[in-house]
Protein backbone atom coordinates (compact mmCIF):
# COMPACT_ATOMS: atom_id res chain seq x y z
CA UNK A 1 0.00 0.00 0.00
CA UNK A 2 1.15 3.80 -0.90
CA UNK A 3 0.35 5.27 2.90
CA UNK A 4 0.22 9.30 3.08
CA UNK A 5 0.95 10.68 6.87
CA UNK A 6 -0.88 14.45 7.43
CA UNK A 7 1.09 15.07 10.50
CA UNK A 8 3.76 17.64 12.43
CA UNK A 9 7.17 18.11 10.64
CA UNK A 10 9.01 15.18 10.55
CA UNK A 11 12.51 16.66 11.86
CA UNK A 12 10.30 17.61 15.16
CA UNK A 13 9.19 13.86 15.79
CA UNK A 14 10.74 12.42 19.43
CA UNK A 15 10.56 8.72 17.92
CA UNK A 16 11.77 7.33 21.35
CA UNK A 17 7.60 7.94 22.48
CA UNK A 18 6.57 8.88 18.86
CA UNK A 19 3.42 7.15 18.32
CA UNK A 20 2.83 8.27 14.87
CA UNK A 21 6.75 6.96 14.41
CA UNK A 22 5.40 3.04 15.25
CA UNK A 23 2.85 3.20 12.68
CA UNK A 24 5.23 4.54 10.17
CA UNK A 25 7.94 1.55 11.41
CA UNK A 26 5.23 -1.21 11.16
CA UNK A 27 3.89 -0.12 7.64
CA UNK A 28 7.48 -0.34 6.27
CA UNK A 29 8.40 -3.69 7.83
CA UNK A 30 5.39 -4.64 5.67
CA UNK A 31 6.46 -3.20 3.06
CA UNK A 32 4.53 -0.30 2.33
CA UNK A 33 5.71 2.81 0.85
CA UNK A 34 5.62 5.33 3.30
CA UNK A 35 4.81 9.81 2.35
CA UNK A 36 4.11 12.63 4.53
CA UNK A 37 3.09 16.14 4.73
CA UNK A 38 1.68 18.90 6.48
CA UNK A 39 -1.71 20.29 6.65
CA UNK A 40 -0.42 23.38 5.31
CA UNK A 41 1.20 21.58 2.40
CA UNK A 42 -2.12 20.89 0.80
CA UNK A 43 -4.24 22.66 -1.35
CA UNK A 44 -7.63 22.32 -3.92
CA UNK A 45 -7.77 24.47 -6.99
CA UNK A 46 -11.20 24.40 -9.24
CA UNK A 47 -11.46 21.75 -11.55
CA UNK A 48 -8.08 19.76 -9.80
CA UNK A 49 -8.30 17.07 -7.22
CA UNK A 50 -6.48 17.57 -3.46
CA UNK A 51 -3.29 17.97 -3.61
CA UNK A 52 -0.15 17.69 -1.55
CA UNK A 53 3.50 18.85 -1.71
CA UNK A 54 3.96 15.17 -0.14
CA UNK A 55 7.75 13.85 1.06
CA UNK A 56 8.47 10.33 0.08
CA UNK A 57 10.54 8.79 2.77
CA UNK A 58 12.60 5.54 3.50
CA UNK A 59 13.18 4.81 7.30
CA UNK A 60 16.52 3.74 8.15
CA UNK A 61 16.05 1.83 11.20
CA UNK A 62 18.38 4.34 13.17
CA UNK A 63 16.28 6.70 15.88
CA UNK A 64 18.36 9.69 15.47
CA UNK A 65 18.71 10.61 11.53
CA UNK A 66 15.62 8.03 11.42
CA UNK A 67 14.66 8.91 8.05
CA UNK A 68 15.93 9.50 4.42
CA UNK A 69 13.30 11.49 2.16
CA UNK A 70 13.51 10.08 -1.48
CA UNK A 71 11.62 12.51 -3.23
CA UNK A 72 9.26 15.33 -3.04
CA UNK A 73 6.29 15.74 -5.51
CA UNK A 74 2.98 17.50 -5.97
CA UNK A 75 0.58 14.43 -5.70
CA UNK A 76 -3.28 14.10 -5.66
CA UNK A 77 -4.26 12.78 -2.18
CA UNK A 78 -6.50 10.55 -3.58
CA UNK A 79 -4.19 8.35 -5.36
CA UNK A 80 -2.85 7.10 -1.70
CA UNK A 81 -3.96 3.74 -0.14
CA UNK A 82 -5.11 5.22 2.96
CA UNK A 83 -4.11 9.02 4.45
CA UNK A 84 -3.95 8.96 8.10
CA UNK A 85 -4.61 12.61 9.78
CA UNK A 86 -2.33 12.65 12.93
CA UNK A 87 -1.91 16.28 12.70
CA UNK A 88 -1.25 17.22 16.83
CA UNK A 89 -3.91 19.64 18.60
CA UNK A 90 -4.54 23.31 18.65
CA UNK A 91 -8.17 22.30 17.33
CA UNK A 92 -7.71 25.71 15.97
CA UNK A 93 -9.48 27.19 12.32
CA UNK A 94 -6.31 25.83 10.36
CA UNK A 95 -7.27 22.14 11.79
CA UNK A 96 -10.81 22.50 10.79
CA UNK A 97 -9.84 24.12 7.40
CA UNK A 98 -7.27 20.62 6.89
CA UNK A 99 -10.87 18.70 7.84
CA UNK A 100 -12.59 20.23 4.70
CA UNK A 101 -9.84 19.76 2.35
CA UNK A 102 -9.69 16.29 3.70
CA UNK A 103 -13.32 16.00 3.20
CA UNK A 104 -12.81 16.93 -0.65
CA UNK A 105 -10.00 14.58 -0.95
CA UNK A 106 -12.90 12.12 0.60
CA UNK A 107 -15.35 12.65 -2.71
CA UNK A 108 -12.29 12.25 -4.56
CA UNK A 109 -11.94 8.35 -3.19
CA UNK A 110 -9.48 9.09 -0.47
CA UNK A 111 -9.54 6.71 2.42
CA UNK A 112 -8.91 8.84 5.23
CA UNK A 113 -8.37 8.02 8.80
CA UNK A 114 -9.67 9.71 11.24
CA UNK A 115 -12.27 10.59 8.94
CA UNK A 116 -12.30 14.13 8.62
CA UNK A 117 -16.26 15.00 9.28
CA UNK A 118 -15.73 12.76 12.27
CA UNK A 119 -12.69 14.91 13.53
CA UNK A 120 -13.85 18.12 12.99
CA UNK A 121 -17.96 16.66 14.75
CA UNK A 122 -16.10 15.64 17.82
CA UNK A 123 -13.67 18.27 19.56
CA UNK A 124 -11.41 16.51 22.24
CA UNK A 125 -12.72 18.07 25.32
CA UNK A 126 -16.06 18.34 24.34
CA UNK A 127 -16.75 14.81 22.78
CA UNK A 128 -17.40 13.91 26.43
CA UNK A 129 -20.81 15.40 26.28
CA UNK A 130 -22.38 12.83 24.30
CA UNK A 131 -21.60 9.92 27.15
CA UNK A 132 -22.51 11.37 30.74
CA UNK A 133 -23.05 8.22 31.93
CA UNK A 134 -19.56 7.78 31.96
CA UNK A 135 -18.30 11.69 32.72
CA UNK A 136 -17.89 13.04 36.62
CA UNK A 137 -19.19 16.72 37.62
CA UNK A 138 -18.02 18.79 34.56
CA UNK A 139 -18.77 22.01 33.36
CA UNK A 140 -18.26 24.13 29.83
CA UNK A 141 -18.47 27.41 29.99
CA UNK A 142 -17.00 30.93 29.69
CA UNK A 143 -19.23 32.59 33.06
CA UNK A 144 -16.87 32.91 35.81
CA UNK A 145 -20.66 33.17 37.71
CA UNK A 146 -20.74 29.41 36.28
CA UNK A 147 -17.10 28.89 38.21
CA UNK A 148 -17.48 30.38 40.96
CA UNK A 149 -21.36 28.03 41.52
CA UNK A 150 -19.57 24.90 40.32
CA UNK A 151 -16.44 25.50 42.83
CA UNK A 152 -18.67 26.33 45.99
CA UNK A 153 -20.67 22.70 44.83
CA UNK A 154 -17.53 20.33 44.63
CA UNK A 155 -14.69 22.46 46.33
CA UNK A 156 -11.75 20.79 44.61
CA UNK A 157 -11.63 21.38 40.66
CA UNK A 158 -9.45 21.06 37.48
CA UNK A 159 -9.68 23.68 34.86
CA UNK A 160 -8.63 23.76 31.11
CA UNK A 161 -8.70 25.24 27.97
CA UNK A 162 -10.58 23.36 25.17
CA UNK A 163 -8.04 23.54 22.39
CA UNK A 164 -4.91 22.38 24.46
CA UNK A 165 -2.59 19.00 24.33
CA UNK A 166 -0.02 17.77 26.34
CA UNK A 167 -1.70 19.16 29.88
CA UNK A 168 -0.78 23.08 28.90
CA UNK A 169 -3.45 25.29 31.17
CA UNK A 170 -4.23 23.13 33.31
CA UNK A 171 -5.44 24.24 36.94
CA UNK A 172 -6.59 23.27 39.76
CA UNK A 173 -7.82 25.06 42.51
CA UNK A 174 -8.53 23.32 46.42
CA UNK A 175 -11.27 24.11 48.70
CA UNK A 176 -9.60 27.41 50.02
CA UNK A 177 -10.35 28.82 46.53
CA UNK A 178 -7.24 30.42 45.78
CA UNK A 179 -6.43 32.78 42.56
CA UNK A 180 -9.63 31.00 41.22
CA UNK A 181 -10.72 34.74 39.59
CA UNK A 182 -7.55 34.85 38.41
CA UNK A 183 -7.33 31.10 36.53
CA UNK A 184 -10.62 31.91 34.86
CA UNK A 185 -9.64 35.30 33.64
CA UNK A 186 -6.96 33.67 32.16
CA UNK A 187 -8.84 30.43 30.78
CA UNK A 188 -11.97 32.45 29.58
CA UNK A 189 -10.24 36.29 28.18
CA UNK A 190 -12.38 37.84 29.92
CA UNK A 191 -15.49 36.16 29.24
CA UNK A 192 -14.24 35.63 25.58
CA UNK A 193 -13.46 32.04 25.21
CA UNK A 194 -15.47 28.81 26.88
CA UNK A 195 -13.53 26.74 28.77
CA UNK A 196 -13.69 23.08 30.61
CA UNK A 197 -14.14 22.60 34.78
CA UNK A 198 -14.28 19.32 35.98
CA UNK A 199 -14.42 17.94 39.59
CA UNK A 200 -10.75 16.78 40.85
CA UNK A 201 -10.84 12.76 40.98
CA UNK A 202 -7.97 12.26 43.68
CA UNK A 203 -7.89 8.76 41.73
CA UNK A 204 -5.31 10.61 39.27
CA UNK A 205 -2.55 9.38 41.51
CA UNK A 206 -3.70 6.23 40.34
CA UNK A 207 -2.88 7.81 36.59
CA UNK A 208 -4.83 9.23 34.05
CA UNK A 209 -5.04 5.98 31.90
CA UNK A 210 -4.66 6.11 27.86
CA UNK A 211 -7.11 3.52 26.66
CA UNK A 212 -6.55 2.95 23.04
CA UNK A 213 -9.55 2.05 20.91
CA UNK A 214 -8.97 0.52 17.40
CA UNK A 215 -12.18 0.38 15.15
CA UNK A 216 -14.23 0.10 18.09
CA UNK A 217 -12.30 -2.31 20.04
CA UNK A 218 -10.32 -1.53 22.67
CA UNK A 219 -6.04 -3.06 23.22
CA UNK A 220 -5.65 -5.30 25.83
CA UNK A 221 -3.42 -2.41 27.71
CA UNK A 222 -3.29 0.36 28.93
CA UNK A 223 -0.80 3.31 29.81
CA UNK A 224 -1.23 4.75 33.21
CA UNK A 225 0.34 8.61 33.31
CA UNK A 226 0.93 9.08 36.77
CA UNK A 227 1.95 12.51 38.28
CA UNK A 228 5.18 13.26 39.57
CA UNK A 229 6.12 15.02 43.11
CA UNK A 230 3.44 18.12 43.64
CA UNK A 231 2.27 18.07 39.87
CA UNK A 232 -1.27 17.72 39.32
CA UNK A 233 -0.99 16.25 35.68
CA UNK A 234 -0.06 13.12 34.49
CA UNK A 235 0.74 13.66 31.00
CA UNK A 236 3.50 12.02 29.66
CA UNK A 237 4.59 15.67 28.38
CA UNK A 238 3.94 17.82 31.71
CA UNK A 239 6.30 15.15 33.62
CA UNK A 240 4.13 12.25 34.12
CA UNK A 241 5.55 8.54 34.31
CA UNK A 242 3.86 6.25 31.27
CA UNK A 243 3.08 2.63 33.10
CA UNK A 244 1.61 -0.05 31.25
CA UNK A 245 -0.98 -2.17 32.46
CA UNK A 246 -3.65 -4.71 31.43
CA UNK A 247 -7.33 -3.04 30.90
CA UNK A 248 -9.73 -3.47 33.46
CA UNK A 249 -13.21 -5.10 33.22
CA UNK A 250 -14.70 -2.01 33.60
CA UNK A 251 -12.69 0.13 31.48
CA UNK A 252 -13.25 -2.33 28.67
CA UNK A 253 -16.25 -2.23 29.10
CA UNK A 254 -16.52 1.22 28.98
CA UNK A 255 -14.54 1.17 26.00
CA UNK A 256 -16.44 -0.51 24.27
CA UNK A 257 -19.62 0.99 24.29
CA UNK A 258 -17.83 4.39 23.55
CA UNK A 259 -15.60 3.16 20.39
CA UNK A 260 -18.79 1.26 19.30
CA UNK A 261 -20.89 4.34 19.04
CA UNK A 262 -17.55 6.51 17.66
CA UNK A 263 -16.45 3.55 14.95
CA UNK A 264 -19.49 3.87 13.16
CA UNK A 265 -18.90 7.61 12.64
CA UNK A 266 -15.54 6.88 10.93
CA UNK A 267 -13.32 7.33 14.75
CA UNK A 268 -11.09 4.51 13.54
CA UNK A 269 -8.64 5.70 16.52
CA UNK A 270 -9.31 6.90 19.62
CA UNK A 271 -7.39 7.84 22.83
CA UNK A 272 -10.09 7.82 25.45
CA UNK A 273 -8.90 9.44 29.06
CA UNK A 274 -9.96 7.61 32.13
CA UNK A 275 -9.41 8.67 36.03
CA UNK A 276 -10.90 6.01 38.53
CA UNK A 277 -14.00 4.80 36.12
CA UNK A 278 -14.54 8.57 34.82
CA UNK A 279 -13.78 9.62 30.97
CA UNK A 280 -12.39 12.79 31.33
CA UNK A 281 -11.07 13.12 27.66
CA UNK A 282 -12.24 11.37 24.42
CA UNK A 283 -8.86 12.17 21.94
CA UNK A 284 -9.69 11.74 18.31
CA UNK A 285 -7.17 13.90 16.40
CA UNK A 286 -3.42 11.88 16.97
CA UNK A 287 -3.97 9.49 20.18
CA UNK A 288 -0.49 8.57 21.55
CA UNK A 289 0.77 5.71 23.71
CA UNK A 290 1.65 3.33 21.38
CA UNK A 291 5.21 3.37 21.97
CA UNK A 292 5.20 3.01 25.64
CA UNK A 293 2.76 -0.18 25.92
CA UNK A 294 4.57 -1.57 22.98
CA UNK A 295 8.05 -1.88 25.02
CA UNK A 296 6.59 -1.97 28.27
CA UNK A 297 4.34 -4.94 27.46
CA UNK A 298 5.42 -6.32 24.10
CA UNK A 299 1.79 -5.63 23.08
CA UNK A 300 2.42 -4.80 19.49
CA UNK A 301 -0.41 -2.05 19.14
CA UNK A 302 0.99 -0.51 16.04
CA UNK A 303 0.48 -3.84 14.24
CA UNK A 304 -3.18 -3.87 15.42
CA UNK A 305 -3.61 -0.32 14.12
CA UNK A 306 -1.82 -1.40 11.00
CA UNK A 307 -3.61 -4.62 10.16
CA UNK A 308 -7.35 -2.48 10.79
CA UNK A 309 -5.71 0.17 8.14
CA UNK A 310 -5.09 -2.34 5.46
CA UNK A 311 -8.73 -3.88 6.05
CA UNK A 312 -10.08 -0.44 6.17
CA UNK A 313 -8.07 0.35 2.83
CA UNK A 314 -8.86 -2.85 1.27
CA UNK A 315 -12.91 -2.57 2.16
CA UNK A 316 -13.15 1.10 0.46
Amino acid sequence: MKLLFVADPLEAFKTYKDTTFTMMREATRRGHTIAACEPRHMHWESGQKVRAKVREIVLTGQEDVWFTETAVRDAEVAEFDAVLMRKDPPFDAEFIYATHLLEQAEREGACVINRPQALRNHPEKLAVMEFPQFVGPTLVTRSSEDVRRFHAEHGDIILKPLDGMGGMGIFRVGPDGLNLGSITETLNHNGATTFMVQKFLPEISEGDKRVIIINGEPAPFVLARIPQGTEVRGNLAAGGKGVAQPITDSDRATARAIGQVLSARGLFLIGLDIIGTKVTEINVTSPTGFREILDQTGCDVPALYIDAVEKAAQGR
